[in-house]
């Protein structure tokens, strides 16, 4: 019987349980975003990147697992993507609380200069602006929801690298 612990020490195990994460997250924005109807703003797109690439690094975990040291490496990227991913959802949850303004294809810009200018700018504004809350849960956006999911994965993606890494090490002759 092992422990966590010891399946911890193969990178894989944490690898398959990030890309399962990872899929879920983006598999529930494309559920929100095609069956129920709730289209994401531009900084809700943003946030689906860094899932992308945790999908893609533990991809390559599994397929080059006899390369030592790659699967812990990229343990450590998957970490440090969901750590940008928290970063672009604390970003919008400040938006959405209207704490900052957001980006320039959040739905504002400049003032225009003339009537086809303004009519060019609002043909041109997404539908979804980034300061409006689209749904939430007990008082918490789908932004606010990611920035817990993102820190959550990332401290596990951490954590596994730092176990994994620390398993019985290599004969460096082997190599």
């Amino acid at each position: 019987m092992t422990t966590l612990s010891q399946s911890l020490e193969d990178p894989r195990f944490p690898a398959i349980l990030l890309a399962l994460a990872s899929a879920g997250v983006l598999g529930a924005a494309l559920f929100f975003q095609f069956v129920l109807g709730y289209q994401p703003c531009i900084l809700c797109l943003m946030q689906r990147w860094p899932y992308v690439a945790v999908l893609v690094f533990s991809i390559v975990t599994l397929l080059f697992r006899q390369w030592k040291g790659v699967g812990d490496a990229l343990l450590v990227a998957s970490g440090l993507a969901l750590v940008a991913c928290a970063g672009i959802a604390a970003y919008h949850v400040g938006v959405e609380q209207h704490w900052w303004a957001g980006t320039s294809s959040c739905g504002g810009s400049g003032p225009a200069n003339s009537l086809e200018a303004l009519r060019a700018q609002v043909m041109a504004a997404p539908v979804t602006r980034c300061d409006e809350v689209a749904w939430s849960l007990f008082g918490v956006s789908m932004a606010g929801y990611n920035v817990l999911i993102s820190l959550g994965l990332a401290a596990f993606a951490f954590v596994s690298a730092r176990i994994a890494y620390t398993r019985t090490p290599v004969s460096r002759t082997a190599l």
